[in-house]
C-alpha cells in the first residue's frame, strides 16, 4: 500500500494542523485545494495563497482544482439556498468538494484521500465522513479535531501569518 494521501484543503489554517499529523504518520501528502463553494474569486485566491504558503513551508505538494462557483451553485446550492448550516446543502457541498479530490487522487494514482474539514469545531465530523465515503473509493476517516487539532491550527496559522477567514466560504454561510 502506498503511503501517499491527497488532503482536501478547505483553507491554510485548517490544513496547518493536518499536514504535520499526516507527515508524522509517514504519509506523502498532496494538498488539494478544491473549493468552488467560495463565493468570490477574490476570496478563493486569498485562501489559495494561504494554503500554498503552508504547503511551501511544510514541504508538501500543492495542487488546485479549477474554481467554478457557477457549477457549484448548480450542483449543490440550487433548491437548497434556505438550508441552515449543517443541513442538506452542507452535506451536498462536502460531497461535491470531496468528489473533486477523489477524482484528482484516482487520476494521479493516489490511493487515499481525506479532508481538513474535520479540524473545525464548526463541522460535524460524522457528516463529513459520510460525504467522504459517498465521494469515492479510498476515503480515510481522520478526525483532525482530536488531540488538540483545532488549537494547533489556530497557533500555527498565527505563527505562519496565514489568512484566517470568518465563514466557511459560500454566500449562504456569512456570519452576521
Amino acid at each position: 500500500m502506498s503511503s501517499a494521501i491527497a488532503l482536501h484543503v478547505c483553507c491554510g489554517p485548517c490544513a496547518s494542523a493536518c499536514v504535520p499529523r499526516l507527515v508524522a504518520d509517514g504519509r506523502e501528502v498532496t494538498m488539494v485545494f478544491a473549493n468552488s463553494n467560495i463565493d468570490t474569486a477574490e476570496e478563493f485566491e486569498r485562501r489559495r495563497a494561504a494554503a500554498a504558503a503552508l504547503a511551501e513551508h511544510d514541504g508538501v505538494a500543492f495542487e488546485v482544482v479549477p474554481y467554478d462557483h457557477a457549477e457549484w451553485l448548480r450542483e449543490v446550492a440550487v433548491g437548497f439556498e434556505g438550508e441552515p448550516e449543517h443541513g442538506a446543502r452542507c452535506e451536498r457541498c462536502f460531497r461535491y468538494s470531496l468528489r473533486k479530490v477523489a477524482e484528482f487522487a484516482a487520476a494521479h494514482g493516489i490511493g487515499e484521500f481525506t479532508t481538513s474539514l474535520t479540524v473545525s469545531p464548526h463541522k460535524v465530523s460524522s457528516q463529513v465522513f459520510a460525504a467522504g465515503h459517498d465521494a469515492g473509493e479510498g476515503f480515510a476517516e481522520i478526525d483532525f479535531k482530536k488531540g488538540g487539532g483545532f488549537q494547533l491550527s489556530v497557533e500555527r496559522s498565527k505563527e505562519l501569518n496565514l489568512y484566517r477567514q470568518s465563514y466557511c466560504g459560500c454566500e449562504f454561510s456569512h456570519r452576521k
